[in-house]
């Protein structure tokens, strides 16, 4: 895939390829996304205390985020190849930013959810829009370890939530709110830098020999076969690393005895092995042409390490089994679906494709947080959630059996 006219035009004038522009913006649009996300979990705790909550009410607040998140992603890949990306992206995430202060001033349960609600559908314009204009403008020898440079945000923000979260509280002695409004402006800022700096290619119809080609139907992207194994492969992989991402700070205090000041950090050293890990197999997926061949070999290894959190009797064992799934499991897996999702549509339909790719893998998420609180509830351990994503990724794996690809 080649650059615009006028992509190329102001990579020349300014020195810097507007692609590479595009990679660091959007790297921490994903930091700040992220960490918005994270920022609540090592407080969950807190939360409990404060407003009376039960397990199943902490996955609900949880819940309700992804829910709303999850719902916007197909509105917002549509809308975005019709009226352009930009315009739906940057209003939803200065929404986002906006509402993460909000959510730190809530006063009530009530006032709680709808926070995370609002925040969840700011989010939800980003995903399909971002990686629809992203795929546009990096060059295709590169996509892969493109959309892994992006990813790595993901990441970054895991990191940057979780431990600023506990430094906060647990360590500056500061509210359960404060971590919210920390994030908040920068997030604003973040927003607005996307609107100025971030170069959209302008739609120009589809054509064949001088005639206008039909865009496809959305209902094509649900007839293509490579489509929706990896929209399957995508879905077993989210319900793992939500468990993860929402329930592993609290699974460590409660059932492994570490104090919430460590929590932070052993929790986000998934995102931080998962970096090196998504640039590694990125590049190979880029080199082979191909990405089944890595999926079948990174899949098993992040079944396993799953299991082994809840196996391991020492937290040196525990320790390592999260090194092992942050080295192998959904981060450094993204890039590659990514990939894939962009090698089997048309330009014209990334957007529609990255946000149908995102709703799918989403979904899972909205399940992911209730279904551990209820499991807490009722079993007293969280025990069974891993069992049931270690699962989830062996019928996704058996799906990618099937997938076709050329190189």
């Amino acid at each position: 895939m080649s650059d615009s006219p006028s992509t190329i035009a102001e990579s020349k004038k300014h020195g810097i390829p507007a692609w590479w522009v595009t990679i660091f913006l959007f790297w921490l649009g994903w930091i700040f996304m992220y960490a918005d996300r994270t920022i609540l979990n090592p407080v969950m705790g807190e939360l409990e205390k404060e407003f009376s909550l039960s397990g199943t009410q902490l996955g609900i607040l949880n819940s309700v985020f992804y829910f709303s998140y999850a719902l916007l992603q197909v509105p917002a890949g549509i809308l975005g190849d019709k009226i352009g990306k930009k315009k739906v992206l940057v209003p939803g995430f200065i929404l986002f930013g906006v509402f993460t202060a909000v959510t730190g001033w809530a006063k009530s349960w009530y006032m709680l959810l709808f926070s995370r609600v609002v925040t969840g559908a700011g989010e939800g314009t980003y995903y399909g829009p971002q990686y629809g204009l992203s795929s546009e403008q990096i060059p295709k020898k590169y996509r892969s370890l493109g959309s892994a440079i992006i990813n790595s945000g993901m990441a970054f923000g895991i990191a940057l939530g979780l431990m600023s979260s506990s430094w906060l509280v647990y360590e500056q002695g500061y509210s359960w709110r404060m971590p919210f409004y920390a994030m908040a402006f920068p997030s604003v800022l973040i927003g607005l830098a996307i609107w100025f700096f971030v170069k959209e290619k302008k739609r120009v119809p589809v054509t064949a020999g001088g005639q206008a080609v039909k865009k496809s139907k959305f209902s094509d992207l649900l007839k293509n076969r490579n489509l929706l194994l990896t929209y399957l492969m995508v879905f077993c992989s989210l319900f793992g690393f939500f468990v993860i991402l929402t329930w592993l700070p609290y699974y460590l205090q409660s059932e492994r005895g570490i104090p919430g000041s460590e929590t932070g950090f052993i929790s986000s050293l998934v995102a931080w092995i998962s970096i090196p890990g998504a640039l590694l197999f990125s590049s190979v997926s880029d080199r082979l042409g191909k990405r089944k061949p890595l999926i079948i070999i990174l899949v098993p290894v992040a079944i396993i390490s799953m299991l082994s959190i809840i196996w391991m009797p020492s937290m040196t064992g525990v320790i390592v089994a999260l090194c092992v799934y942050g080295l192998v499991g959904k981060l450094a897996l993204d890039p590659v679906l990514v990939a894939l999702v962009a090698d089997s549509v048309d330009e014209n339909n990334y957007s529609t494709a990255f946000g149908l790719f995102n709703f799918i893998g989403m979904s899972s998420s909205i399940l992911a947080p209730i279904i551990a609180g209820a499991a807490r509830d009722i079993t007293g351990s969280l025990a069974s959630s891993f069992y049931v994503s270690a699962a989830l990724l062996a019928v996704g794996l058996f799906g990618i059996l099937f997938l076709k690809e050329k190189k």
